[in-house]
């Protein structure tokens, strides 16, 4: 009855950043940037035999769990790792599949609708594709950390509007400092990577904002 519980309270909880539920696997690849998105993000846990609404499918055969490893072993770049828990509930399998973050491996790739591979993440219940400037954090994330920084004009009227607006987008940047997509993508990766930014993505836009507590671990030197 307790394990019914976990399972029950999971999708009680409903799909979030973390957790997604899958009527079932009918395509590797598909599935692939949902594993991967998990990986590129916070972790996360996938229910399989679980309609969106939180109603009890099943699993209708083994056959769901060699895609599964299929999308995770062959159609993502790196692989990844993951565990997998059966349940029975009132007579259905549902499999509770985990994934952890992978900060050693990012990004995870997967095909995308194209065929290209691609890189994923979790943004609040959707996965989504990661844009050009998480593309650079991942890359040159340790590279920048203790640098004792001396802002540009350019990075000196970024910060200046985030302080009086709160948020930016990327094509905003672009306008206020006359500069081209490509590096205002630089500046934005490279703030981002010494935690003087955050960054929010959605299926809908991109906003970058200060980070809490850059001011303490960045000498600022803005006059």
């Amino acid at each position: 009855m307790r394990k019914n519980h976990h399972i029950q309270d999971l999708i009680l909880q409903g799909e979030s950043q973390t957790l997604d539920f899958k009527f079932e696997i009918a395509d590797s690849k598909k599935i692939a940037r949902t594993l991967a998105a998990f990986a590129n993000t916070d972790g996360g846990t996938l229910l399989i035999g679980v309609k969106d609404n939180g109603a009890i499918a099943g699993v209708r055969s083994d056959e769901e769990y060699y895609m599964l490893e299929a999308a995770a072993k062959i159609h993502c770049r790196p692989a990844i790792d993951f565990t997998v828990e059966k349940w029975t509930i009132e007579g259905k399998t549902v499999l509770e599949v985990s994934i952890k973050k992978d900060m050693e491996n990012l990004p995870h790739m997967a095909p995308g609708k194209n065929g290209r591979w691609m890189a994923y993440i979790r943004s609040h219940d959707q996965t989504i594709l990661a844009n050009g400037v998480l593309m650079k954090v991942w890359r040159n994330k340790y590279k920048n950390e203790g640098v004792l920084l001396e802002f540009s004009r350019i990075e000196k009227i970024l910060l200046a509007h985030l302080e009086k607006n709160g948020q930016i987008t990327h094509s905003r940047f672009c306008k206020i400092a006359g500069i081209s997509w490509k590096h205002a993508e630089d500046v934005l990766a490279s703030l981002i990577c010494m935690n003087i930014l955050n960054i929010a993505l959605s299926e809908k836009e991109t906003l970058y904002f200060l980070h809490d507590e850059f001011q303490e671990k960045v000498n600022l030197h803005i006059s």
